[in-house]
């Protein structure tokens, strides 16, 4: 018997089958691709887009902002050719009218659900390529956020996020920042497991920000030609940030130079900071060639809290560290307790004694 008689006789024996009483077959969520062209408004199709649908970009340069609030809803582009700019009327919409690129928003009540935003490249916005709010399963993957005003790539009061492939470079702040929430005072908030990893940060003010936030993973990522590479931020609210994972990154020659802020003192040469943080791994990194004349320089920094917060019980483990200045392990937390350098590959330390 022929394989063409053999999947007949199977094929009809389904369908005698299926007479015979068989369930009938369930047909699959119906899920609608629009495809949006340049000069055509994205807005107007995200709004008009359901759970589950996705709006496709394809290459060219769209001046608009857009704000996604629709659960489910993919926005993704064909690839760094697909360029979102700034309008060049005024702004029509609540996240082009603060400077944004790409708004994932949520409410207070209720977060967005299962957003994915891809393949794109967002920049020149005065404010962050893209800035989510209130989101819970957010995805951004191979997105480009270059030369935007504060962040690149930025995410507040949110659980669940997945932040991979992305490359972030000369941002006027960070790279990604990570934050419970940007304008008020709380404690640090869990982040249900949220990943960060294999993106490129580079030329940015920081290229990770993780502030007062727990529960997370930093991790292969590879961050070069920023102020700092990665810091960890705390402060007196409680809980602490702390509770994560910042592993098997390359961290290397971050050494532009940055003026105080605010918030922080003058940047360059800092690989790793972790400032007023508790129970944070810092393993497996490889952090190289930082170095600079800040108050924070140095290849892996334990630092006080500016409001005076200690960094307590980190530990930090089995990362490789060389010609970091002004050395490979800084810990000028000397008040913190129960923080541990173990197993670390170095060659100097303050103190003495680290490596």
């Amino acid at each position: 018997m022929t394989k063409l008689h053999i999947a007949y006789l199977a094929c009809t024996a389904a369908i005698i089958g299926a007479g015979l009483g068989a369930a009938p077959p369930i047909a699959a969520d119906q899920h609608t691709t629009h495809v949006v062209f340049p000069g055509e408004s994205i807005q107007k199709v995200v709004d008009a887009a359901e759970s589950g649908d996705t709006v496709l970009l394809t290459p060219g340069t769209y001046r608009q902002s857009v704000k996604v609030s629709t659960p489910g809803l993919t926005l993704r582009g064909m690839g760094r050719g697909t360029v979102i700019r700034p309008a060049v009327k005024k702004a029509v919409n609540s996240c082009a009218e603060v400077g944004n690129g790409i708004c994932v928003v949520g409410t207070k009540d209720r977060s967005v659900e299962g957003v994915t935003v891809a393949s794109l490249t967002v920049t020149g916005f005065t404010g962050s390529g893209v800035l989510a709010q209130a989101t819970d399963g957010l995805t951004v993957r191979n997105v480009t956020a270059v030369k935007n005003g504060v962040w690149g790539i930025a995410q507040e009061g949110s659980v669940r996020g997945v932040f991979r492939m992305n490359t972030a470079r000369d941002n006027g702040d960070a790279g990604l920042f990570l934050a419970n929430t940007i304008k008020a005072e709380a404690g640090a908030a869990d982040t249900g497991g949220t990943v960060i990893e294999r993106n490129r940060l580079e030329g940015n003010r920081i290229g990770i920000t993780v502030r007062r936030l727990r529960n997370l993973t930093v991790s292969d990522n590879h961050i070069t030609g920023n102020c700092a590479g990665v810091f960890v931020v705390s402060d007196e609210n409680k809980p602490r940030a702390g509770a994560l994972t910042v592993r098997d990154n390359r961290i290397a020659r971050n050494n532009k130079s940055c003026p105080k802020s605010s918030r922080l003192e003058a940047l360059q040469g800092s690989g790793i900071v972790l400032t007023g943080a508790e129970d944070t791994l810092v393993t497996r990194n490889r952090v190289t060639n930082n170095v600079g004349t800040s108050p924070l320089s140095g290849g892996i920094v334990l630092w006080k809290s500016f409001v005076g917060a200690t960094s307590e019980r980190n530990r930090i483990t089995g990362n490789v560290l060389e010609g970091n200045g002004p050395a490979d392990l800084v810990n000028t937390d000397t008040a913190g307790k129960g923080n541990t350098f173990e197993r670390n590959t170095c060659r100097a330390s303050q103190p003495a004694g680290l490596c």
